[in-house]
């Protein structure tokens, strides 16, 4: 398999358009072939309307039938994975072994989400029946289900080539809550978004699905994604990236005459609270567990600890000043862009220029945060991490904004009083963690509610990088993590809600009910029936 370079509007490939780009190889500092040709405007329209077209037959189509089609889709993944892993190797600069787990992850949710589709659980099917002789007003017969919203559009990601972008969570969900859907594949990884969307393609066809249930437009700049979420027959976005991006197409998408649902995941510091008990016990644990989950990825993780919360003492100075040697030894990493590069290198030099704020180690790192940047090689990046005290950090906002790379800010309390105070005054986050010895742990109520109000996933004595796929994983948090407040999640079974709108049958006829609300239960689905949970028919 080799990239052409042109968008995929249903069965067929865009030959018109504007601006050209090529991918770029982050390590080798070079271009790659071949050029990719923005989508015009006219190749927008027919990807939505083609996807409104595919609409009505997706959301009439059977969860087995859906599972049939993410399982084909899973399948194609894992037979072409070495060429698609060495694709991206040179669009990100990021490692084989890294890319291979991606793909597999991407394969394994596929083949999940396929599953909550045939089973239908997401759909939470409720029945009430009719009561003509309740007194003093008759019950009516009312039936409810959530449905399919309609075309979905899908934004790649810069930091998951396969698990967040053209194959990734949104898009596996989509198809799976019935929703047919337009991804606008990222600039950072244009030929690996190709390879992936012809795969798709091909599961569309043996699948014998409609050409609108997928098309991949290709964009230098911001056109075709605007002109997406504006289009009026687009019925949510799903999208992974910057807070800046995510409130941008969270504007748009509110302006239009009819608004509509934008999933953005955005920005998160994902807080690390130690407590003097955890150091006690494991400090050793402690440095190596942190540095571990900081710097993977170059630090390029949504889930990266950016702050770190500890009480001053003897022995918490001293986890910092190991944590500052492991720091000073790690050498630079690829980033994944020139312009995720040149942006860390700019917030790091802000942040160093803060008052009340000093780097980490600051000994152990002789030139100093700005001029080590600065001495490194194009598109590289080591750490570089700050500390500062609970009332400079509470007295200055912008010490709670992400720094995107491998740079965290370790926050100084003189007590648990100011501990709280740090709490209290952050942001939301997708995650939180808590390191607790086995003494003070019971003693933590007050600290792990005040953070659930703040975090999507709480972890107890663990670390925020690694997530598991599964039913019950949550993947969101209050904003600015996301756009809707946390009331969703990108990642697990629960993902597939996202894309779909309640609604009600009231006094219908047996037979002009969707299959899922009929007294047979011909899926076999489990509904609620007046109030009890059960799969036979009524």
């Amino acid at each position: 398999m080799k990239p052409d370079g042109g968008s995929l509007i249903g069965f067929g490939s865009s030959g018109i358009g504007g601006t050209t780009f090529k991918a770029f190889d982050p390590a080798r500092d070079v271009a790659l072939e071949p050029s990719f040709l923005s989508a015009a405007t006219e190749d927008v329209e027919r990807a939505v309307q083609l996807a409104a077209d595919a609409a009505p037959v997706w959301a009439k189509l059977p969860g087995p039938a859906r599972q049939k089609f993410l399982g084909a889709i899973s399948e194609k993944l894992e037979a072409r994975s070495a060429e698609l892993v060495a694709r991206a190797m040179q669009e990100t600069g990021l490692p084989e072994a890294r890319l291979k787990g991606e793909v597999a992850r991407a394969a394994g949710q596929l083949r999940l989400y396929g599953e909550a589709a045939a089973r239908g659980d997401w759909l939470d099917a409720r029945i009430e029946t009719a009561q003509p002789d309740r007194k003093p007003l008759p019950k009516p017969d009312h039936r409810s289900m959530f449905r399919a919203i309609g075309p979905v559009v899908v934004f790649g990601s810069s930091n998951f080539p396969f698990a967040y972008s053209v194959a990734g969570g949104d898009t596996a969900s989509a198809f799976a809550a019935g929703c047919p859907v337009i991804v606008k594949a990222h600039p950072a990884h244009p030929g690996t978004s190709e390879l992936v969307g012809r795969l798709i393609l091909h599961a569309v066809r043996e699948c014998g699905l409609p050409e609108g249930t997928f098309s991949l437009l290709f964009d230098a700049g911001f056109e075709v994604g605007q002109a997406l979420v504006q289009h009026p027959l687009a019925r949510a976005v799903g999208f992974t990236g910057s807070l800046k991006g995510g409130r941008a197409l969270a504007d748009l998408a509110a302006a239009r005459p009819e608004p509509i649902p934008v999933y953005a995941e955005m920005g998160s510091v994902n807080p690390v609270f130690i407590l003097p008990g955890a150091i006690a016990e494991r400090a050793a644990a402690l440095v190596e567990g942190l540095y571990t989950s900081a710097m993977v990825a170059v630090g390029q993780f949504c889930t990266n600890p950016g702050l770190i919360v500890l009480q001053r003492s003897p022995a918490a100075e001293q986890l910092v000043k190991d944590m500052a040697a492991r720091l000073a030894a790690t050498s630079e990493g690829v980033m994944l862009t020139p312009g995720i590069w040149r942006n860390f290198r700019k917030a790091i030099e802000a942040r160093a220029r803060m008052a009340g704020v000093a780097p980490v180690g600051a000994s152990l790192l002789a030139t100093g945060p700005q001029s080590r940047a600065s001495s490194l090689p194009q598109n590289t990046a080591a750490p570089v991490w700050f500390e500062t005290g609970a009332q400079e950090f509470l007295g200055n906002h912008a010490l709670s904004e992400e720094i995107f790379g491998p740079s965290s800010l370790v926050i100084w309390c003189k007590d648990r009083v100011e501990m709280l105070a740090v709490a209290q005054e952050l942001e939301g986050s997708l995650t939180a963690s808590l390191h607790a010895g086995a003494t003070e742990a019971k003693e933590q109520g007050p600290l792990v509610e005040m953070l659930a109000a703040k975090a999507g996933r709480l972890i107890f004595n663990g670390y925020p990088t690694g997530l598991e796929v599964s039913p019950a994983i949550v993947h969101g948090g209050p904003y600015p993590a996301t756009s809707d407040g946390g009331r969703s999640t990108s990642v697990g079974t629960r993902s597939l809600n996202r894309w779909g709108r309640l609604i009600c049958y009231q006094s219908f006829a047996d037979e002009l009910l969707p299959p899922e609300l009929q007294n047979a239960n011909p899926l076999g689905l489990r509904r609620l029936v007046n109030g009890e949970w059960r799969n036979d028919p009524i």
